[in-house]
């Protein structure tokens, strides 16, 4: 696996501490955060971060490629490393969002009743296995 220094600088971005702190975070925590989640996640290590470089290194990863800014449920954008396709839960008890990793053979071809497919989301809304073991 790449190191983050390797990633930054492969996107042509200058790897200060806090880029290399929040992609680190994104990498290692796969909890879908939004700017706010991730700014109070790191906060107390690094307590010079604003939100305005969270706002912005979120931007800057984005717009390179390095993330995926969602709209997945609500009117808030939450941020993603993992760039391969798969599907989105989020559980309607806890909040979490989960990645479910299904086949999408069926969009191999990239066509779809003759349309060209360049991306694809499916988000599900439900209650995880773990909320329905409480429940039970």
């Amino acid at each position: 696996m790449k190191s983050i220094i390797e990633i930054l600088k492969e996107h042509d971005i200058a790897p200060s501490m806090q880029r290399v702190k929040i992609l680190e975070y994104l990498r290692n925590y796969k909890t879908h955060p939004t700017a706010d989640m991730i700014y109070q996640a790191l906060v107390d290590d690094i307590p010079t971060l604003s939100k305005t470089t969270v706002y912005n290194t979120l931007k800057t990863f984005t717009e390179k490629g390095i993330l995926l800014a969602l709209s997945l449920f609500e009117n808030e954008v939450r941020y993603e490393y993992n760039k391969d396709p798969h599907i989105h839960f989020k559980c309607m008890k806890c909040n979490k969002i989960y990645d479910l990793n299904h086949s999408f053979d069926h969009y191999n071809d990239n066509l779809v009743d003759g349309h060209k497919i360049l991306e694809h989301h499916v988000n599900l809304k439900g209650i995880c296995k773990d909320c329905l073991k409480v429940e039970n």
